[in-house]
Protein backbone atom coordinates (compact mmCIF):
# COMPACT_ATOMS: atom_id res chain seq x y z
CA UNK A 1 0.00 0.00 0.00
CA UNK A 2 2.70 2.62 0.63
CA UNK A 3 4.58 2.17 -2.55
CA UNK A 4 0.93 2.70 -4.46
CA UNK A 5 0.38 6.19 -2.39
CA UNK A 6 3.82 7.00 -3.00
CA UNK A 7 3.34 6.43 -6.58
CA UNK A 8 -0.09 8.70 -6.02
CA UNK A 9 1.91 11.40 -4.54
CA UNK A 10 3.87 11.79 -7.07
CA UNK A 11 0.93 12.84 -9.36
CA UNK A 12 -0.12 15.55 -7.39
CA UNK A 13 0.76 19.03 -8.63
CA UNK A 14 2.25 21.16 -6.31
CA UNK A 15 2.54 18.74 -3.29
CA UNK A 16 5.84 20.07 -2.58
CA UNK A 17 5.01 23.72 -2.23
CA UNK A 18 6.39 25.57 0.64
CA UNK A 19 3.69 27.44 2.87
CA UNK A 20 5.12 30.26 5.38
CA UNK A 21 4.15 30.00 9.17
CA UNK A 22 3.60 32.52 11.68
CA UNK A 23 7.41 32.47 12.59
CA UNK A 24 8.13 32.97 9.11
CA UNK A 25 9.62 29.85 8.65
CA UNK A 26 8.47 27.97 5.23
CA UNK A 27 7.44 23.90 5.40
CA UNK A 28 5.56 21.81 3.03
CA UNK A 29 2.16 22.35 3.15
CA UNK A 30 -0.24 19.57 4.49
CA UNK A 31 -3.69 19.98 2.47
CA UNK A 32 -6.37 18.16 4.70
CA UNK A 33 -9.09 20.66 2.84
CA UNK A 34 -9.97 18.17 0.34
CA UNK A 35 -13.62 18.18 0.41
CA UNK A 36 -13.58 21.97 -0.68
CA UNK A 37 -11.17 21.50 -3.26
CA UNK A 38 -8.65 19.45 -4.56
CA UNK A 39 -5.58 19.95 -5.73
CA UNK A 40 -4.88 19.50 -9.70
CA UNK A 41 -3.15 16.61 -11.17
CA UNK A 42 0.15 16.77 -13.12
CA UNK A 43 -1.67 14.88 -16.10
CA UNK A 44 -4.48 17.16 -16.05
CA UNK A 45 -2.38 20.00 -15.77
CA UNK A 46 0.23 18.43 -19.31
CA UNK A 47 -3.38 17.78 -20.64
CA UNK A 48 -4.53 21.35 -20.70
CA UNK A 49 -1.35 22.24 -21.68
CA UNK A 50 -1.27 19.74 -24.69
CA UNK A 51 -5.20 20.82 -25.84
CA UNK A 52 -4.70 24.40 -25.26
CA UNK A 53 -2.05 23.83 -28.30
CA UNK A 54 -5.24 23.47 -30.28
CA UNK A 55 -7.88 25.25 -28.90
CA UNK A 56 -10.20 26.89 -30.87
CA UNK A 57 -13.86 27.67 -30.73
CA UNK A 58 -16.51 24.52 -29.63
CA UNK A 59 -19.23 24.38 -32.36
CA UNK A 60 -18.71 27.32 -34.10
CA UNK A 61 -16.14 26.91 -36.42
CA UNK A 62 -14.52 24.74 -39.72
CA UNK A 63 -10.95 25.62 -38.64
CA UNK A 64 -8.79 22.58 -37.66
CA UNK A 65 -8.52 23.75 -33.91
CA UNK A 66 -12.31 24.51 -33.64
CA UNK A 67 -13.51 21.00 -34.90
CA UNK A 68 -10.43 19.55 -32.91
CA UNK A 69 -11.79 20.89 -29.93
CA UNK A 70 -15.44 20.40 -30.81
CA UNK A 71 -14.78 16.91 -31.08
CA UNK A 72 -13.28 16.40 -27.58
CA UNK A 73 -16.24 18.51 -26.23
CA UNK A 74 -18.81 16.28 -27.66
CA UNK A 75 -17.17 12.88 -27.26
CA UNK A 76 -16.79 13.72 -23.31
CA UNK A 77 -20.11 13.22 -23.15
CA UNK A 78 -20.14 9.63 -23.50
CA UNK A 79 -16.82 9.24 -21.37
CA UNK A 80 -18.73 10.86 -18.23
CA UNK A 81 -21.71 8.89 -19.45
CA UNK A 82 -19.30 5.51 -19.03
CA UNK A 83 -17.96 7.04 -15.76
CA UNK A 84 -21.30 6.85 -13.99
CA UNK A 85 -22.48 3.82 -15.49
CA UNK A 86 -25.19 5.52 -17.62
CA UNK A 87 -24.50 3.81 -20.95
CA UNK A 88 -28.18 4.38 -22.12
CA UNK A 89 -29.87 6.43 -24.78
CA UNK A 90 -32.07 7.34 -22.26
CA UNK A 91 -29.26 9.40 -20.55
CA UNK A 92 -28.00 12.97 -21.97
CA UNK A 93 -25.09 15.22 -20.57
CA UNK A 94 -24.82 18.84 -20.31
CA UNK A 95 -21.75 20.58 -18.90
CA UNK A 96 -21.92 22.95 -16.36
CA UNK A 97 -19.19 25.30 -14.02
CA UNK A 98 -19.83 23.18 -10.90
CA UNK A 99 -22.26 21.12 -8.82
CA UNK A 100 -23.99 24.31 -7.67
CA UNK A 101 -24.21 25.64 -11.54
CA UNK A 102 -25.86 22.45 -12.64
CA UNK A 103 -28.66 22.10 -9.83
CA UNK A 104 -29.62 25.50 -10.23
CA UNK A 105 -29.76 25.03 -14.07
CA UNK A 106 -32.37 21.87 -13.67
CA UNK A 107 -33.86 24.06 -10.68
CA UNK A 108 -34.66 26.92 -13.03
CA UNK A 109 -35.57 24.19 -16.13
CA UNK A 110 -37.64 21.44 -14.29
CA UNK A 111 -39.12 24.37 -11.89
CA UNK A 112 -41.11 27.55 -13.19
CA UNK A 113 -42.47 28.62 -9.59
CA UNK A 114 -45.41 27.08 -9.72
CA UNK A 115 -47.24 26.83 -5.89
CA UNK A 116 -48.19 23.23 -6.49
CA UNK A 117 -44.60 22.10 -7.46
CA UNK A 118 -42.99 20.14 -4.19
CA UNK A 119 -39.28 18.98 -3.76
CA UNK A 120 -38.56 16.62 -1.37
CA UNK A 121 -34.73 16.65 -0.47
CA UNK A 122 -32.92 16.26 3.48
CA UNK A 123 -31.40 18.22 6.52
CA UNK A 124 -28.13 16.97 5.41
CA UNK A 125 -27.80 19.13 2.01
CA UNK A 126 -25.00 21.22 0.95
CA UNK A 127 -26.55 24.50 0.28
CA UNK A 128 -26.43 24.47 -3.44
CA UNK A 129 -28.92 21.47 -2.75
CA UNK A 130 -31.44 22.92 -1.05
CA UNK A 131 -31.60 26.57 -1.80
CA UNK A 132 -32.52 26.33 -5.45
CA UNK A 133 -35.23 24.12 -4.35
CA UNK A 134 -36.73 26.63 -1.61
CA UNK A 135 -36.51 29.57 -4.18
CA UNK A 136 -38.98 27.40 -6.65
CA UNK A 137 -40.66 24.69 -4.97
CA UNK A 138 -42.55 24.20 -1.51
CA UNK A 139 -40.05 22.13 -0.11
CA UNK A 140 -40.44 19.45 2.30
CA UNK A 141 -37.23 17.54 4.15
CA UNK A 142 -36.09 14.52 5.64
CA UNK A 143 -34.40 14.73 8.80
CA UNK A 144 -31.24 12.77 10.16
CA UNK A 145 -30.80 10.10 12.91
CA UNK A 146 -28.69 11.11 16.23
CA UNK A 147 -25.55 10.59 14.31
CA UNK A 148 -26.41 12.29 11.54
CA UNK A 149 -27.44 9.51 9.16
CA UNK A 150 -30.29 10.04 6.76
CA UNK A 151 -33.74 8.58 7.64
CA UNK A 152 -34.44 7.40 4.19
CA UNK A 153 -37.68 5.84 6.64
CA UNK A 154 -38.87 9.84 6.71
CA UNK A 155 -38.40 10.32 3.18
CA UNK A 156 -40.92 7.34 2.23
CA UNK A 157 -43.01 8.95 5.27
CA UNK A 158 -43.21 12.17 3.51
CA UNK A 159 -44.20 10.57 0.10
CA UNK A 160 -46.98 9.30 1.68
CA UNK A 161 -47.90 11.90 3.46
CA UNK A 162 -47.64 13.99 0.28
CA UNK A 163 -48.43 11.07 -2.70
CA UNK A 164 -48.52 12.47 -6.03
CA UNK A 165 -47.81 15.97 -5.45
CA UNK A 166 -43.62 15.37 -4.77
CA UNK A 167 -42.39 15.89 -7.92
CA UNK A 168 -38.37 15.54 -7.34
CA UNK A 169 -36.51 13.88 -4.67
CA UNK A 170 -33.20 15.56 -4.18
CA UNK A 171 -30.48 13.93 -2.07
CA UNK A 172 -26.50 14.26 -1.88
CA UNK A 173 -25.00 11.03 -2.45
CA UNK A 174 -22.11 11.73 0.12
CA UNK A 175 -22.39 14.15 2.75
CA UNK A 176 -19.54 17.01 2.82
CA UNK A 177 -19.31 17.31 6.85
CA UNK A 178 -19.90 13.74 7.82
CA UNK A 179 -19.16 12.10 4.82
CA UNK A 180 -21.91 9.77 5.03
CA UNK A 181 -22.74 7.98 1.76
CA UNK A 182 -26.33 7.66 1.01
CA UNK A 183 -28.28 4.63 -0.59
CA UNK A 184 -29.18 6.44 -3.47
CA UNK A 185 -30.36 3.44 -5.63
CA UNK A 186 -32.74 2.74 -2.24
CA UNK A 187 -33.88 6.22 -2.35
CA UNK A 188 -34.39 6.28 -6.04
CA UNK A 189 -36.98 3.00 -5.70
CA UNK A 190 -39.51 4.66 -3.13
CA UNK A 191 -39.57 8.08 -5.28
CA UNK A 192 -40.16 6.33 -8.33
CA UNK A 193 -43.08 4.30 -6.71
CA UNK A 194 -44.51 7.27 -5.91
CA UNK A 195 -44.11 9.17 -8.72
CA UNK A 196 -41.16 11.81 -8.21
CA UNK A 197 -37.37 11.84 -9.89
CA UNK A 198 -34.66 11.44 -7.80
CA UNK A 199 -31.69 14.70 -8.55
CA UNK A 200 -28.81 13.64 -7.00
CA UNK A 201 -25.81 15.68 -5.80
CA UNK A 202 -22.63 13.84 -6.54
CA UNK A 203 -19.81 16.42 -5.44
CA UNK A 204 -18.59 14.63 -2.42
CA UNK A 205 -18.72 11.32 -4.11
CA UNK A 206 -16.72 11.60 -7.14
CA UNK A 207 -13.55 11.25 -6.24
CA UNK A 208 -13.89 8.64 -3.81
CA UNK A 209 -16.31 5.77 -4.59
CA UNK A 210 -17.65 4.65 -8.21
CA UNK A 211 -20.83 5.72 -9.05
CA UNK A 212 -23.54 3.65 -11.29
CA UNK A 213 -26.65 5.77 -12.12
CA UNK A 214 -28.30 2.34 -13.19
CA UNK A 215 -29.64 0.35 -10.38
CA UNK A 216 -29.83 -3.21 -9.95
CA UNK A 217 -34.16 -2.99 -10.58
CA UNK A 218 -34.94 -0.24 -13.51
CA UNK A 219 -37.33 1.55 -10.77
CA UNK A 220 -33.78 1.72 -8.44
CA UNK A 221 -32.03 3.73 -11.64
CA UNK A 222 -30.87 7.57 -10.84
CA UNK A 223 -32.63 10.05 -12.97
CA UNK A 224 -29.97 13.07 -12.84
CA UNK A 225 -26.58 13.29 -11.21
CA UNK A 226 -24.75 16.83 -10.78
CA UNK A 227 -21.04 16.52 -9.68
CA UNK A 228 -17.95 19.27 -9.74
CA UNK A 229 -14.05 18.62 -11.28
CA UNK A 230 -12.68 20.90 -8.71
CA UNK A 231 -13.64 18.13 -5.93
CA UNK A 232 -11.88 15.62 -8.46
CA UNK A 233 -8.32 16.93 -9.51
CA UNK A 234 -8.94 19.00 -12.10
CA UNK A 235 -9.73 22.32 -10.75
CA UNK A 236 -10.61 24.52 -13.88
CA UNK A 237 -14.22 25.41 -13.34
CA UNK A 238 -15.70 22.01 -15.21
CA UNK A 239 -19.07 20.11 -14.00
CA UNK A 240 -21.67 18.21 -15.63
CA UNK A 241 -25.17 16.84 -15.37
CA UNK A 242 -26.28 13.86 -16.57
CA UNK A 243 -30.24 13.01 -17.02
CA UNK A 244 -32.87 11.79 -18.66
CA UNK A 245 -33.02 13.25 -22.26
CA UNK A 246 -36.68 12.97 -22.48
CA UNK A 247 -37.04 15.15 -19.56
CA UNK A 248 -34.28 17.62 -20.46
CA UNK A 249 -35.69 17.90 -23.84
CA UNK A 250 -38.84 19.41 -22.47
CA UNK A 251 -37.42 22.21 -20.87
CA UNK A 252 -34.34 24.84 -20.53
CA UNK A 253 -33.08 26.61 -17.52
CA UNK A 254 -33.16 30.50 -17.34
CA UNK A 255 -30.08 30.93 -18.82
CA UNK A 256 -29.93 32.44 -21.95
CA UNK A 257 -27.74 33.42 -24.99
CA UNK A 258 -25.59 31.93 -28.23
CA UNK A 259 -25.39 28.57 -29.01
CA UNK A 260 -28.69 26.91 -27.46
CA UNK A 261 -31.27 28.33 -30.31
CA UNK A 262 -31.86 27.06 -33.36
CA UNK A 263 -33.08 30.17 -34.68
CA UNK A 264 -34.18 33.77 -33.07
CA UNK A 265 -36.81 36.25 -35.28
CA UNK A 266 -38.09 39.56 -34.91
CA UNK A 267 -41.02 38.36 -32.39
CA UNK A 268 -40.57 35.10 -32.02
CA UNK A 269 -37.59 31.84 -30.81
CA UNK A 270 -36.84 28.43 -31.04
CA UNK A 271 -34.74 26.21 -28.75
CA UNK A 272 -32.40 23.53 -29.59
CA UNK A 273 -33.14 20.41 -27.70
CA UNK A 274 -30.50 19.53 -24.91
CA UNK A 275 -27.86 19.26 -24.27
CA UNK A 276 -27.57 22.87 -26.37
CA UNK A 277 -30.39 24.33 -24.49
CA UNK A 278 -28.32 23.98 -21.10
CA UNK A 279 -25.21 25.29 -22.40
CA UNK A 280 -25.76 28.93 -23.79
CA UNK A 281 -22.43 31.05 -24.36
CA UNK A 282 -18.74 29.99 -25.37
CA UNK A 283 -18.16 26.28 -23.50
CA UNK A 284 -15.99 26.19 -20.88
CA UNK A 285 -13.44 23.64 -22.72
CA UNK A 286 -10.16 23.90 -20.70
CA UNK A 287 -12.47 22.84 -17.96
CA UNK A 288 -14.11 20.02 -19.77
CA UNK A 289 -10.84 18.70 -21.28
CA UNK A 290 -9.09 18.88 -17.45
CA UNK A 291 -12.48 16.95 -16.15
CA UNK A 292 -12.04 14.19 -18.45
CA UNK A 293 -8.32 13.97 -17.89
CA UNK A 294 -9.14 13.21 -14.48
CA UNK A 295 -11.49 10.93 -14.95
CA UNK A 296 -9.22 9.15 -16.78
CA UNK A 297 -6.75 8.54 -13.96
CA UNK A 298 -9.05 8.05 -11.23
CA UNK A 299 -10.42 4.96 -13.05
CA UNK A 300 -6.30 3.84 -13.86
CA UNK A 301 -5.95 3.84 -10.08
CA UNK A 302 -9.18 2.21 -9.01
CA UNK A 303 -12.24 3.28 -6.75
CA UNK A 304 -11.46 -0.38 -5.12
CA UNK A 305 -8.02 0.82 -3.87
CA UNK A 306 -9.26 4.39 -3.23
CA UNK A 307 -11.73 2.92 -0.79
CA UNK A 308 -9.50 0.49 1.45
CA UNK A 309 -7.00 2.91 1.27
CA UNK A 310 -9.50 5.90 2.32
CA UNK A 311 -11.24 3.61 5.02
CA UNK A 312 -7.56 2.74 6.26
CA UNK A 313 -6.53 6.24 7.26
CA UNK A 314 -10.23 6.87 8.46
CA UNK A 315 -9.92 4.31 11.15
CA UNK A 316 -6.28 5.63 12.20
CA UNK A 317 -7.26 9.30 12.22
CA UNK A 318 -10.65 8.44 14.58
CA UNK A 319 -8.75 5.99 16.50
CA UNK A 320 -5.95 8.79 17.51
CA UNK A 321 -8.41 11.35 17.61
CA UNK A 322 -10.06 9.54 20.19
CA UNK A 323 -7.23 9.82 22.50
CA UNK A 324 -6.23 13.43 22.37
CA UNK A 325 -8.22 14.92 25.18
CA UNK A 326 -10.58 17.38 24.68
CA UNK A 327 -11.18 16.13 21.18
CA UNK A 328 -15.37 16.24 20.09
CA UNK A 329 -15.87 14.26 17.27
CA UNK A 330 -19.43 14.05 15.38
CA UNK A 331 -21.38 11.35 13.65
CA UNK A 332 -21.21 7.96 13.94
CA UNK A 333 -17.17 7.06 14.75
CA UNK A 334 -17.48 3.32 15.61
CA UNK A 335 -19.59 2.34 12.67
CA UNK A 336 -17.49 3.89 10.12
CA UNK A 337 -17.87 1.90 6.59
CA UNK A 338 -20.35 4.13 5.33
CA UNK A 339 -18.15 7.23 5.71
CA UNK A 340 -15.88 8.84 2.98
CA UNK A 341 -13.14 10.58 4.46
CA UNK A 342 -13.95 13.34 6.21
CA UNK A 343 -13.85 14.22 9.79
CA UNK A 344 -15.76 17.03 11.38
CA UNK A 345 -14.82 17.43 14.72
CA UNK A 346 -14.01 20.25 17.45
CA UNK A 347 -11.43 21.25 20.21
CA UNK A 348 -13.24 21.98 23.91
CA UNK A 349 -12.62 25.51 24.50
CA UNK A 350 -11.17 26.68 21.40
CA UNK A 351 -12.77 28.33 18.99
CA UNK A 352 -13.09 26.67 15.26
CA UNK A 353 -11.49 29.35 13.81
CA UNK A 354 -9.18 29.58 16.40
CA UNK A 355 -8.63 26.41 15.83
CA UNK A 356 -8.04 26.71 12.06
CA UNK A 357 -5.83 29.41 11.97
CA UNK A 358 -3.89 27.65 14.91
CA UNK A 359 -3.05 24.73 12.38
CA UNK A 360 -2.54 26.83 9.56
CA UNK A 361 -0.03 29.39 11.03
CA UNK A 362 1.63 27.16 13.38
CA UNK A 363 1.89 23.83 11.32
CA UNK A 364 1.34 24.77 7.59
CA UNK A 365 -2.08 22.18 8.01
CA UNK A 366 -5.27 23.28 5.56
CA UNK A 367 -8.33 22.29 7.22
CA UNK A 368 -12.33 23.72 6.92
CA UNK A 369 -13.79 25.39 9.55
CA UNK A 370 -17.70 26.94 10.08
CA UNK A 371 -20.65 25.32 8.96
CA UNK A 372 -19.28 24.54 5.70
CA UNK A 373 -22.16 25.68 3.88
CA UNK A 374 -24.79 23.13 5.20
CA UNK A 375 -26.33 25.33 8.50
CA UNK A 376 -29.26 22.91 9.30
CA UNK A 377 -26.98 20.21 9.19
CA UNK A 378 -24.25 21.21 11.33
CA UNK A 379 -27.04 22.53 14.49
CA UNK A 380 -28.24 19.03 13.98
CA UNK A 381 -24.48 17.49 14.67
CA UNK A 382 -23.99 19.91 17.45
CA UNK A 383 -27.34 18.93 18.95
CA UNK A 384 -27.87 22.76 18.56
CA UNK A 385 -31.01 22.89 16.21
CA UNK A 386 -33.49 25.60 17.08
CA UNK A 387 -36.36 26.36 14.95
CA UNK A 388 -37.56 29.59 16.68
CA UNK A 389 -34.32 31.08 15.45
CA UNK A 390 -32.27 31.08 12.86
CA UNK A 391 -28.61 31.91 13.15
CA UNK A 392 -25.50 30.63 11.84
CA UNK A 393 -24.13 27.62 14.46
CA UNK A 394 -20.67 28.03 15.84
CA UNK A 395 -19.29 25.22 13.97
CA UNK A 396 -16.67 23.11 13.83
CA UNK A 397 -13.54 22.22 12.10
CA UNK A 398 -13.54 19.69 9.19
CA UNK A 399 -10.15 17.44 8.27
CA UNK A 400 -10.95 15.69 4.99
CA UNK A 401 -8.45 13.45 2.70
CA UNK A 402 -7.62 12.77 -0.81
CA UNK A 403 -6.14 10.11 -2.77
CA UNK A 404 -2.86 11.21 -1.83
CA UNK A 405 -3.11 12.17 1.84
CA UNK A 406 -0.77 9.55 4.00
CA UNK A 407 -0.34 8.84 7.35
CA UNK A 408 2.48 10.88 8.08
CA UNK A 409 0.09 13.80 7.24
CA UNK A 410 -2.37 12.62 9.56
CA UNK A 411 0.22 12.16 12.41
CA UNK A 412 0.90 15.98 11.84
CA UNK A 413 -2.53 16.81 12.11
CA UNK A 414 -2.56 14.50 15.29
CA UNK A 415 0.44 15.93 16.68
CA UNK A 416 -0.57 19.61 16.76
CA UNK A 417 -3.83 18.88 17.80
CA UNK A 418 -2.02 17.36 21.08
CA UNK A 419 0.64 19.95 21.47
CA UNK A 420 -2.61 22.28 21.70
CA UNK A 421 -4.67 20.23 24.15
CA UNK A 422 -1.27 20.26 26.92
CA UNK A 423 -0.71 16.03 26.06
CA UNK A 424 1.28 15.17 23.63
CA UNK A 425 2.63 12.31 25.39
CA UNK A 426 -0.41 10.59 26.56
CA UNK A 427 -2.19 11.31 23.07
CA UNK A 428 0.16 10.28 20.34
Amino acid sequence: MRETINYVRNMIYGLDALVALNDKRRVPAVNLDNAATTPPLKQVMDEIAEQMCLYGSVGRGKGQKSEHTTKIYNNGRSIIKNFLGANSDDYDVFYCQSTTDGINKLASALLRNNPEDMVLTTRMEHHANDLPWRERAKTVYADVDENGRLLISDIEKLLKQYEGKIKYVSVTAASNITGYVNRIHKIAGLAHKHGAKIIVDGAQIVAHRGVNMLGVKPDEHIDFFVFSAHKMYSPFGGGAVVGLKEVLDKHIPQFYGGGMVEAVCDNEVSFLPAPDSYEAGSPNFPGVAGMLKAIDVLQAIGFGYIKRYEQFLMRYAVLMLKKIPGIILYGDNIKIADRVGVIPFNLQGINPKDLAEYLAGNHGIAVRHAAFCAHPYVSRLMHKHNDETCAPPDGMVRASFGIYTNKEDVDKLLKALALLSGDLGKSV
